[in-house]
This record gives structure tokens, C-alpha cells and sequence, in this order.
């Protein structure tokens, strides 16, 4: 009797062990997802173009290009004025920002190129994610907007912890949760991703809604462009001429977005 009690609890269980998922498997899923590691990895450039809120009545557009191995250019007109952030993909990088007192041609902070090869990883950091350095592991299953979810922390080569969300039936990324540097200060951020579409067999987020819990800082983008292999020169990723003279702006918003 003990043993035939002891045969039904174990086929009772067999289910919940066998349904349990382990990081790699959540990690394999999320790529699939997405449409697969081989044709994240087949890409060479990419472009994105669309609308970015700061608050209201502060907004403007932006672009983004990204070229292997780890190339960036952003854009983000703001005010008639326009912040500029460039990485080579090597060890140098440039900003221009009108908004500060400086608006000439600056070289990127120890801190932004701390984290600019993170930005320009348009694989993203699961993929490859262990010979990037990087360590994954399962936090467990948690409900998200009354969604079941997978919740991974990630740890990267310069000890930096984020976590990211996964909803548990699409394995499309839905919540990623780190922190920023505001004003030389690290704040907690979140970023929401959504309205996921296809684009050249893989799928892209084209609406983040991300801020700082707690604060008004917040930061809507809107893709309305995502082009895959687009022709960008490499002269996009060297330094940039300094800006024309402008007026002064009326305002500061907050720095451009943070990449995931």
C-alpha cells in the first residue's frame, strides 16, 4: 500500500517537474520568439526611425543606426535642437548636447562607455549571452498586468544586474528593470515594450513606454520605422562635426533613452 501510495504521488507530481523551465530554456524561447538567433546574428545594420515624449509638450523625432561589431549614431531633435550620441563600435565615442553648457563636441564619459557596447549589441544581450561575459538566472514565474510571466536577472561582465521579463505563452520580452545615471546619480528605470511586429521574419517592439518609478521622470518612443541592412557609411560612426550656432534652448529634458 505505501508503495503503490508513493507510485500515485509521484505520478501526480511528474507534471509540475516536468512543466518547471530553467533559464536556458526561457532564454532559447525568447530568441525563437523573436525569430531566431541564426537571423538576429545574419544582421548587419539596422535603422530606426520615429517619435519620442520626454513630458508634454517636450517631444521631437529620433533615429537610431547600429552597424557591426557594435557601431551607433543616435539623433534626437528635441526644441529645434539636436542631441547627438556616437559610439565607433571600438573604444571611442562622441556627444553633442545643446541642452548642456557645453554644446560643443564632447567625448563620452567613463560611465556612458562603461555601458555603450550594452547600447550597440542590436542582438541584444541574450544572445551569445555567456561568451559576452554575461550570467542569466531564472528569479521564477510572476504575474504581470494579471499575465503569467518568466522574470530572468542578468548579470553583465561589469557586474551590472538587470532583469527582464518574459510573457510566458509569447516569450516576447515585455518589462525590462535596471538602473540609470541621472545628473551623475543611479536611479531605478523600467521600460515596457509592446505593439511587437514583423519585420524581415523578426520581431520588434515599436512602442517602450520607460521611467523612473516613483518620479516624473518618464519617456514614451514610438517606432514608426525599423529598416533591416539599410546602406549606412562608416563615416556615421567617427566623430561628428561640431553644431552650427543656435539660440539657446528654453529647456533641458532629460537625456535620451537607455537601450536593452
Amino acid at each position: 500500500m505505501k508503495m503503490k501510495a508513493l507510485c500515485t504521488a509521484l505520478l501526480c507530481t511528474w507534471p509540475l517537474v516536468a512543466a518547471a523551465q530553467t533559464a536556458d530554456e526561457i532564454v532559447n524561447k525568447a530568441l525563437a520568439a523573436r525569430g531566431g538567433a541564426g537571423k538576429i546574428k545574419a544582421v548587419q545594420s539596422e535603422r530606426v526611425t520615429g517619435h519620442i515624449t520626454f513630458a508634454p509638450g517636450v517631444e521631437g523625432a529620433f533615429t537610431v543606426e547600429l552597424k557591426r561589431p557594435h557601431k551607433m549614431h543616435t539623433e534626437i531633435t528635441v526644441e529645434g535642437q539636436k542631441i547627438v550620441r556616437v559610439y565607433d563600435g571600438n573604444a571611442a565615442g562622441w556627444v553633442i548636447n545643446p541642452f548642456t553648457e557645453n554644446k560643443d563636441v564632447q567625448p563620452m564619459s567613463a560611465e556612458d562607455l562603461k555601458s555603450i557596447s550594452d547600447e550597440a549589441d542590436f542582438d541584444g544581450p541574450l544572445v551569445d549571452y555567456k561568451s559576452k561575459g554575461s550570467q542569466i538566472e531564472l528569479v521564477g514565474k510572476e504575474t504581470l498586468d494579471d499575465k503569467p510571466v518568466y522574470r530572468l536577472k542578468l548579470t553583465n561582465k561589469n557586474g551590472d544586474a538587470r532583469f527582464y521579463v518574459f510573457d510566458a505563452s509569447s516569450f516576447l520580452l515585455t518589462k525590462w528593470a535596471g538602473t540609470r545615471k541621472v545628473e551623475n546619480k543611479s536611479i531605478p528605470w523600467e521600460s515596457f515594450f509592446s505593439d511587437y511586429r514583423d519585420v524581415n521574419g523578426l520581431k520588434y517592439a515599436f512602442q517602450i513606454e520607460a521611467g523612473s518609478p516613483g518620479t516624473n521622470l518618464k519617456q514614451s518612443l514610438v517606432a514608426e520605422k525599423i529598416e533591416i541592412d539599410p546602406q549606412i557609411d562608416d563615416s556615421r560612426f567617427t566623430k561628428p562635426a561640431p553644431p552650427p550656432p543656435a539660440a539657446a534652448p528654453s529647456s533641458e529634458p532629460p537625456s535620451a533613452p537607455p537601450s536593452v
